[in-house]
C-alpha cells in the first residue's frame, strides 16, 4: 500500500530547492522519514544555544521568524519551502539563533541522517547549501538591510549612488549582423555589398579578427574624389587599426569614445581588443536612438511637441526608458520621480496647446490638479485621469462665464490628454465635470463638506482628491487650499477617525496559512487584485497619517511615510517597512503591467515563481502593522478587522 502521507511530502519537496535536485527514487525514500510538525503562532522550534536536533526544518505552510535572544527584532522570516536549522546540523554547532512560529504553521523535519549521504552523493545539492550559506537573505524589513527586494537601493551618503549614474548603466543596442570583408576585397565590391544589405560601414577582417573598418563616409571621400580608383582594395581606403570597446558598453561610454577619437563606428568584441573576433558595431546613429531614451532628451522633445501626435509618440520612449530602467534594476524610487517629472511635463505641454485652441486667454490665474497615482508620482504605466481645476475667486457676477471658460479648457485638455493614451476616468473624476472645476472659495466650501460630513462618499471623495499635486499653473492657490484642510482636520477631529476607517475597509491581502486571497467571481476570477489588496492599504494609512500631522507638498507614498519616521522616531522601524512595502509592489505591478501590457492590477498567481510569491507575502506582514497602528491611533472600530 502507498504511503500517501509521504507521497504528499514528495510532491511538495521536489518544488523547492534542494529538493528539486534529488532524483525522484531518493526523494522518495526521503519523504518516507519526514516528521509533519505543528506549531502554534509564537511556539519556540528551537532557541539560541540550544543543542541542535536531529532534523533539519522546511515550512510548509505558515512563516518561522529567526531572531537574537533578547531581541525583538526579526532577522529573517521563512516562507512557504524555506530551510532553516540546517547550518548547525552540519557545522556541529548550537543554535545561533532563535525560531519561533509567526503565526500558525506546519513543517517538515527532515532528518539530517537521512538527508547528509544525499547531498554528498549529489553535487547540485551541495553546491545549492554553499552558495546558500555564503549568501544568507536577511530581514528586508530592517533598516541595515533595506533595499533587497525587487532590487531597491538607496543612494551612498557621499552622493555617488546609483541616482548619478543614471546614463552609464544603460547598455547601447547595436547591430551583430556584420557585414565583413577582406583586405583584398575590391572597393567595387565593397559598395555593392553595403548597399545590398543597406548598411553605412564595413568591417575588413584577417584570420577572423577585425584589423579596419569602412564607411560610407570613406567611400564618398576617397573613391567618389577619385582620389583612389573603384578597382582598387579594401586595405587601401579602410581605416586601422580598427577602434575596439567591450560589447557591454554603455551610451555615456559610447558617446565619449566617438567623440575622443571622432569616429562614427566602434567595433565591439569580446574582451574590447583586437584580439578577439568582433561580436557587434555600434554606430552614431545607435547610440543617439539610445539617447532618444534618455530624460533629458524627451524632456527637450515635449517642450517642443507642438500638437498631440508628437507627444503621444514621445510617450511610447518613455515607456521603453522605464522598461530599461527596471531591467537595470535602477532604484523605483528614482525611477519614479523621472518618470513623473516627465508625465508632468507632457501634461504641462498638453495644457499649452490647449490654452492656444481657446479663443482668449484664462480670464483668471488657475492651477491645474493631478489626483490619484499621478498626483502621488507613482502613475508609472499609462492609466486613467484624475484631474481638477481650482482658479481664482471672482465677482459674482463674472462666476458662471468663468465657470463655463475652464469646464471648456478642461474638456479640450481631457480630450488632448486621452489622445496621448491617459484613458477617461470612469467615474468622471476629471476637470471636465462641473463637480471638479471650481474657483477657491468653492473647492473650500467643498472640502469642508466632505470633512464636516463625513459619510462613504465624502471619504472616498476626500481619499482622492487630497492626493493632489500642482501640475501647472499658480501654486499659491493649492497652498491656500491645503491650509484650509488643515485648519478643518482641527475643526472636525472625527473626520481623521473615518478616513483611518475607509483605510482600513480594503480586504486583507492573505488568509489562513498566509495563502493569497484571490477574486472570486468576474472577469478577474483567481486572480490577486495586486492594488486593492496591497498597495491601497499602504497608500491610505500613509494619508491620513501625514494629514494627521500637517504636512503638505509630500504625496508620494513612501516620502510620506520616510517624513512619517522622522516625525515619531518611536515607530521609524515600521514606517520604514511602509515606505520599502509601497515601492517594492509598486515595482511589482509596473513589470507585470509592461509584461502583460496592461495596469498590472491584477496578478495570475500560477504564473509567479516561488521567489515573487515570497516577496509579495513579505509585504503582507507590514500591511498588516500599519492598519493595526491606524486602527489604534484613531480608535477605529469596523467589523472587518
Amino acid at each position: 500500500m502507498k504511503n500517501t502521507i509521504s507521497e504528499r511530502v514528495a510532491d511538495f519537496l521536489k518544488n523547492y530547492p534542494p529538493f528539486s535536485a534529488l532524483e525522484s527514487g531518493q526523494l522518495e525514500t526521503l519523504s518516507y522519514e519526514v516528521t509533519i510538525v505543528h506549531k502554534e503562532n509564537n511556539s519556540i522550534i528551537f532557541s539560541e544555544k540550544e543543542a541542535p536536533h536531529d532534523c533539519f526544518y522546511v515550512v510548509h505552510k505558515g512563516a518561522v521568524a529567526l531572531t537574537k535572544k533578547g531581541s525583538t527584532q526579526i532577522l529573517d522570516i521563512c516562507d512557504e519551502g524555506d530551510i532553516f536549522g540546517l547550518r548547525p546540523l552540519l557545522a556541529h554547532e548550537n543554535y545561533k539563533l532563535e525560531a519561533k512560529a509567526h503565526e500558525e504553521t506546519i513543517l517538515y523535519a527532515i532528518p539530517i541522517k537521512e538527508f547528509k549521504p544525499l547531498a554528498l552523493q549529489n553535487h547540485r545539492v551541495g553546491d545549492f547549501l554553499i552558495e546558500s550559506f555564503a549568501s544568507n537573505t536577511r530581514n528586508p524589513y530592517s533598516q541595515k538591510h533595506r533595499g533587497k527586494l525587487y532590487g531597491i537601493t538607496t543612494a551612498s551618503g557621499d552622493g555617488g549612488g546609483t541616482e548619478t549614474k543614471l546614463l552609464d548603466l544603460q547598455p547601447v543596442r547595436y547591430s551583430s549582423d556584420l557585414v565583413i570583408c577582406t583586405e583584398g576585397t575590391q572597393i567595387k565590391t565593397i559598395a555593392n555589398t553595403m548597399g545590398k544589405h543597406n548598411v553605412s560601414c564595413i568591417l575588413v577582417v584577417k584570420e577572423g579578427l577585425p584589423v579596419g573598418i569602412i564607411t560610407d563616409k570613406d567611400l564618398r571621400e576617397k573613391v567618389a574624389t577619385g582620389l583612389f580608383p573603384i578597382t582598387g582594395n579594401a586595405k587601401s581606403i579602410m581605416t586601422t587599426p580598427a577602434i575596439t570597446y567591450p560589447k557591454e558598453l554603455t551610451v555615456t561610454q559610447a558617446q565619449m569614445a566617438m567623440m575622443k577619437s571622432n569616429i562614427s563606428h566602434l567595433v565591439l568584441t569580446e574582451d574590447g581588443t583586437t584580439d578577439t573576433p568582433a561580436v557587434g558595431i555600434l554606430s552614431k546613429h545607435d547610440v543617439m536612438v539610445a539617447m532618444g531614451n534618455n530624460p533629458a532628451v524627451l524632456l527637450r522633445a515635449i517642450k517642443r511637441a507642438k500638437d498631440s501626435k508628437r507627444l503621444r509618440g514621445i510617450r511610447q520612449n518613455i515607456v521603453s526608458l522605464l522598461q530599461g530602467y527596471l531591467d537595470e534594476n535602477i532604484p523605483i524610487g528614482l525611477v519614479s520621480k523621472i518618470i513623473s517629472e516627465l508625465n508632468d511635463a507632457t501634461i504641462k505641454q498638453v495644457i499649452d496647446i490647449s490654452i492656444k485652441k481657446m479663443e482668449t486667454e484664462p480670464p483668471v490665474k488657475f492651477t491645474w490638479l493631478t489626483m490619484g497615482s499621478q498626483g502621488r508620482g507613482e502613475q508609472l504605466l499609462n492609466t486613467d485621469q484624475d484631474n481638477a481645476i481650482l482658479y481664482e475667486n471672482v465677482p459674482d457676477e463674472e462666476s458662471e462665464a468663468t465657470r463655463d471658460y475652464f469646464l471648456k479648457l478642461g474638456s479640450i485638455i481631457s480630450t488632448e490628454l486621452n489622445t496621448i493614451g491617459f484613458e477617461y476616468c470612469p467615474a468622471e473624476m476629471m476637470a471636465s465635470n462641473p463637480l471638479w472645476c471650481h474657483s477657491l472659495d468653492e473647492w473650500k466650501e467643498v472640502t469642508t463638506h466632505w470633512m464636516g460630513n463625513p459619510g462613504p462618499d465624502e471619504v472616498l471623495l476626500s481619499s482622492i482628491f487630497f492626493d493632489f499635486n500642482v501640475t501647472y499653473g499658480e501654486k499659491a492657490l493649492a497652498d491656500q487650499l491645503s491650509l484650509h484642510i488643515f485648519d478643518n482636520v482641527k475643526k472636525f477631529p472625527q473626520f481623521l477617525t473615518h478616513l483611518a476607517s475607509g483605510a482600513l475597509q480594503n480586504p486583507s491581502p492573505s488568509g489562513f496559512f498566509r495563502d493569497f486571497l484571490v477574486e472570486q467571481d468576474g472577469a478577474h476570477k483567481d486572480f490577486f487584485d495586486l492594488k486593492l489588496r496591497a498597495l491601497m492599504p499602504l497608500v491610505d494609512a500613509a494619508r491620513v497619517l501625514i494629514l494627521s500631522h500637517s504636512v503638505k507638498s509630500i504625496n508620494n507614498t513612501a516620502e510620506r511615510y520616510e517624513k512619517l519616521a522622522e516625525l515619531e522616531p518611536q515607530n521609524k522601524e515600521v514606517y520604514l517597512a511602509c515606505s520599502y512595502a509601497s515601492k517594492a509592489l509598486l515595482k511589482f505591478r509596473t513589470k507585470h503591467g509592461l509584461l502583460h501590457n496592461d495596469s498590472g492590477r491584477f496578478i495570475a498567481l500560477d504564473k509567479l515563481n516561488k521567489e515573487e510569491k515570497i516577496k509579495l507575502k513579505r509585504t503582507f506582514k507590514t500591511i498588516k502593522e500599519i492598519q493595526s497602528l491606524i486602527e489604534i491611533r484613531f480608535q477605529v472600530k469596523t467589523l472587518l478587522r
